[in-house]
């Protein structure tokens, strides 16, 4: 199954990592988020810990790019997403946490859309259980739609949960939406109720 129970590990496995990160880059300051399913109490998800590595001035992307080269992750562009930049394992490197807790890993400057969109969904989901609850049910339901196939999975949650996430992020920006987005995820009658 793709999609696993909500594991109380998760934020554990989010502070292993994080610990890390803070210990071997240490010229320059930086913030570290768990953003992403992962970072949502009660949410089940694929086991995938996403952080993001948020930096403050633009010249110290490069000093954050050398910290994690040498704790062996590899710089693999923005894939797409202007101001998220992609960092993975290099297969050749070896870390007792680092390669043992599945994780995603992005470095975004302050004021990055990406970076905004990751902290304002997780926190609308945080705070609105109706949201979390009817996240997790569009998610079960691709999985199955997808038989179980990542990619798939992935192709169809770009089409399909990601515009349920869009309509979160608006909400932040216009209250009046959250009711008529609310309703519509618990199917309510003209009457409002």
């Amino acid at each position: 199954m793709l999609i696993k129970k909500y594991n109380t590990k998760w934020p554990l496995d989010f502070d292993e990592i994080k610990q890390v990160l803070i210990s071997n880059i240490t010229s320059v300051p930086f913030k570290i988020e768990h953003v992403g399913s992962t970072s949502v109490p009660f949410l089940d998800a694929k086991p995938i810990i996403d952080i993001d590595i948020i930096y403050f001035q633009k010249v110290d992307f490069e000093t954050i790019k050398s910290g994690l080269e040498k704790l062996g992750y590899y710089h693999n562009g923005d894939q797409g997403i202007l101001d998220r930049e992609v960092f993975k394992r290099n297969l050749n490197a070896h870390h007792e946490i680092l390669d043992t807790i599945v994780h995603h890993l992005y470095v975004c400057p302050q004021g990055s859309k990406a970076l905004e969109r990751h902290l304002l969904s997780r926190n609308f989901l945080r705070n609105h259980e109706w949201a979390r609850l009817k996240y997790q049910e569009m998610k079960y339901e691709l999985a199955e739609k997808a038989n179980q196939n990542k990619k798939l999975y992935a192709e169809l949650k770009e089409l399909i949960i990601n515009q349920f996430i869009d309509s979160m992020i608006e909400d932040k920006f216009n209250p009046q939406y959250s009711s008529k987005l609310r309703c519509e995820s618990i199917n309510c009658n003209k009457s409002g109720n």
